[in-house]
């Protein structure tokens, strides 16, 4: 398994949203992994696992904000995205369907 330090700025939208998952209301000092650089600086992370990687993502003030804010910011991107996008046609279509067989 693949073991890497990431800016949470870095991650992709899956693994941001399992790190909000992980940490809803934050993390505390349990949490934190702290590393130690061959230059002797400190990096404190905390873990977020995937099926195949374990990522420390660097802790920062703006990563607090970053979860304390998450939810808006998806809200804002879904609002951003065109409203007749492909993927939103096809989650109708399978709305629909759903609606279909349950009545």
């Amino acid at each position: 398994m693949r073991r890497i330090i990431i800016d949470y700025k870095r991650l992709d939208h899956e693994t941001a949203a399992l790190l909000i998952d992980l940490y809803p209301h934050g993390y505390g000092d349990d949490d934190i992994i702290v590393l130690k650089k061959p230059n002797g600086e400190l990096i404190e992370a905390v873990e977020v696992k995937t099926a195949d990687t374990i990522y420390l993502v660097k802790i920062s003030k703006s990563l607090s904000n970053f979860i304390a804010n998450f939810e808006e910011n998806i809200e804002r991107e879904l609002e951003a995205k065109p409203e007749n996008s492909v993927m939103e046609k096809e989650l109708d279509s399978d709305t629909d369907m759903d609606q279909e067989v349950m009545d």
